[in-house]
C-alpha cells in the first residue's frame, strides 16, 4: 500500500525525536536522549566474563554497567579469529587465516547465518577471552544488551557482513530481473568470504552507486579492525550513526515526500550527509520555519500522549485495552458504545475489523515487541474469523519489524511475536508508579480505612488517652459516613474515643495512628 509519507524531526531541545507520518497519521516514533543513546549496532572489543554451559551462553564485559549476553547461536567460528580478517580495498577480496564453512544462504533482509546446534558454548569461549562483537538489542529493563559475533555494518543500500560468506537480496524486491541485476552487481565486487545483504532501497539504483556504498563499508570495517589492534578490552570500536542521520539512512525512501527539521545546524548537517551519500534526495529536506513547536504543528505531540494511554477508542465507539506486562502484551477488543444496526455477529465482526488496523498502528507507534496476545470479540462464523485474520496479516505488511502470527482461534485469540530491538515507547517515556510499584492498582479507600482501624486496635493500649487517625480526606469521609459503624465498633473494643483527622497532603493509601 502506498502512503503519503512525511518525516518530521524535532532536535532543537534536550532530546531528538523523529515522527514518521503516513497519510497524516503518526505511524512510528523514535526518541534519542543524549545521555541515553541506544547502542544497537555498536561494535565492541569485549572480554568474556562468565561462561554458562547450562544456558549455553556467556556474559561479556563491553564497558557498560551490565555485561552483554551472548548465546551460542550468535557465536561465529572461533571469535578471536575475526581480528585476522582483512578486506583488501584495492583488490576487493577478503584475506583470512582460516576460511569459514558456508552454512547456507537466505534472502531475508535481517537474516544472519547461524552456527550448527551441536556447537557448545564452553568449546567456543573461555573466561577472560577477548572477542569482537556487536550489540543486537539495547539493554531492556533488568537485562543487558544482547550481542552477536556475526557482525553487520549497515549502509544506505546494503549491509556488509565481513564474517559471513553470503549474498542476500531483500524479499521486498519482488521483480526477478531486478534481483538478478543486483546480484550480479554485488558479486562483481564482493570480497571472497565476506557477505552483503542488499536492502530494499537499492532497487533501481545504478551499479556505480552500489559499488561506492560497498567500498565505503569495506573501508569502515578496515578502520574498525585497525582500532581493535590498538585498544584494550573492553572498548567501543564503532558507534552507529545518531538518530538524525540514521533516520535518513534507514527511513528516507522513495515514498517519503519530504523531510522537515526544526534545527538550522542539524539541517545543514543533513544536507552535507545527503550530498555525500544520497545526492538525489537533498532538495527534499526543509527547515521548519513555524512559530509553534514542530510536533505541535503536525499533531504529533497529541498522538504521543494518546500512545501512553491504556484505553484507545475506535471511531465506531468500541475500544482497545492495552496492558504491557513483563512477559507479554495483552490487547483486548471491546464493543463499547457500538451497538450496530443489524445483528450481533455483524456488530462484533465490524468492531474486530476496525480494531485490527488500530492494533497494528498502536503496535508500531508504541514499538511493542516480544509476545503479544490479541483478544478479539468472539465470532461464531469461521468465515468472519478468517476475514479478521487476513486483515491483520495484510495490515502487518506495513510494519518494518519482523512478526509471526498464529491463526485466530474459535475464542477470538491471536498469538503473535514481534521482533524487539529497543524499549517500547511506554517503557521509554514513563516510570513505574512509586505508590503502586508499577502494578497499576492502589488499595481501595475501604481497604485503607479498615487497615487504619486495625492499627488502632494494635496500638490503642500503648497510647495514653484518646486516639487520632490521620488519613486522606476521602478515607476520612468514608469513616465518618458509610463506615461509621465500623469506627464506633473499634471505639467500643479499645475503650477509647477515636477521632478521624483529614489530611489534604496525605496520599490516598497513607494513614497514621497517634495520640492527640
Amino acid at each position: 500500500m502506498a502512503y503519503n509519507k512525511l518525516l518530521v524531526i524535532n532536535c532543537d531541545g534536550p532530546e531528538t525525536r523523529v515522527g514518521l507520518l503516513e497519510a497524516g497519521i503518526l505511524a512510528e516514533l523514535y526518541i534519542e536522549r543524549r545521555r541515553e543513546r541506544g547502542i544497537v549496532g555498536n561494535i565492541y572489543k569485549g572480554k568474556v566474563g562468565r561462561v554458562l554451559p547450562g544456558m549455553q551462553a556467556a556474559f561479556v564485559d563491553i564497558g557498560l554497567d551490565k555485561s552483554a549476553y551472548l548465546h551460542v547461536s550468535d557465536v561465529s567460528g572461533r571469535p578471536e579469529d575475526v581480528r585476522s580478517l582483512w578486506v583488501d580495498e584495492g583488490k576487493g577480496r577478503l584475506i583470512e587465516e582460516e576460511e569459514e564453512e558456508d552454512e547456507g544462504k537466505s534472502d531475508d533482509e535481517e537474516h544472519a547465518l547461524r552456527r550448527p546446534a551441536h556447537a557448545r558454548i564452553q568449546d567456543l569461549l573461555k573466561e577472560n577471552q577477548e572477542v569482537l562483537l556487536q550489540t543486537a538489542k539495547d539493554p531492556i529493563g533488568t537485562k543487558g544488551a544482547r550481542s552477536t559475533t556475526y557482525i553487520s555494518v549497515p549502509g544506505r543500500h546494503m549491509v556488509f557482513m565481513p564474517t559471513v560468506d553470503h549474498l542476500g537480496i531483500s524479499r521486498r524486491i519482488a521483480d526477478g530481473k531486478e534481483r538478478q541485476r543486483l546480484r550480479k552487481i554485488v558479486e562483481a565486487r564482493r570480497p571472497t568470504g565476506a557477505g552483503f545483504v542488499v536492502r530494499t532501497v537499492a532497487e533501481g539504483v545504478p551499479a556505480e552507486v552500489l559499488h561506492d556504498d560497498m567500498e565505503y563499508l569495506i573501508r569502515l570495517w578496515n578502520e574498525t579492525l585497525r582500532r581493535a589492534e590498538k585498544v584494550k578490552a573492553p572498548a567501543c570500536l564503532y558507534q552507529d550513526l545518531d538518530l538524525v542521520l540514521r533516520t535518513i539512512r534507514d527511513l528516507y525512501t522513495a515514498d517519503v515526500e519530504r523531510v522537515i527539521i526544526d534545527s538550522k545546524p542539524e539541517h545543514e548537517r543533513l544536507h552535507r550527509f545527503l550530498a555525500a551519500f544520497m545526492p538525489h534526495f537533498k532538495t527534499q529536506v526543509e527547515l521548519y520555519q513555524g512559530s509553534e513547536p514542530i510536533f505541535d504543528a503536525y499533531g504529533i505531540e497529541m498522538e504521543i500522549g494518546r500512545a501512553l494511554e491504556r484505553k484507545v477508542w475506535l471511531k465506531s465507539g468500541g475500544y482497545l485495552l492495552i496492558d504491557q506486562l513483563e512477559a507479554l502484551t495483552a490487547i483486548d477488543v471491546n464493543t463499547g458504545r457500538f451497538v450496530g444496526r443489524r445483528n450481533q455477529e455483524e456488530t462484533i465482526t465490524r468492531t474486530n475489523l476496525e480494531a485490527v488496523n488500530e492494533i497494528v498502528d498502536q503496535i508500531r507507534l508504541r514499538n511493542i515487541g516480544g509476545i503479544l496476545v490479541l483478544d478479539f470479540i468472539d465470532m461464531d462464523r469461521a468465515q468472519n474469523r478468517q476475514k479478521v485474520s487476513k486483515t491483520l496479516n495484510d495490515a502487518l505488511r506495513a510494519d518494518r519489524s519482523r512478526t509471526n502470527v498464529t491463526k485466530i482461534s474459535e475464542l477470538g485469540l491471536v498469538e503473535m511475536t514481534r521482533k524487539r530491538v529497543r524499549e517500547s515507547l511506554g517503557r521509554s517515556l514513563t516510570d513505574p508508579c512509586p505508590y503502586c510499584d508499577g502494578r497499576g492498582f492502589l488499595r481501595g479507600r475501604t481497604t485503607v480505612a479498615f487497615d487504619a482501624l486495625r492499627e488502632v486496635r494494635r496500638r490503642a493500649e500503648a497510647l495514653p488517652g484518646e486516639v487520632e487517625i490521620h488519613v486522606h480526606p476521602e478515607v476520612a469521609k468514608l469513616l465518618r459516613e458509610d463506615e461509621h459503624e465500623a469506627l464506633v465498633d473499634t471505639e467500643r473494643r479499645v475503650g477509647k474515643r477515636v477521632h478521624v483527622m483529614a489530611e489534604e497532603s496525605f496520599h490516598l493509601q497513607r494513614y497514621e495512628v497517634r495520640a492527640p
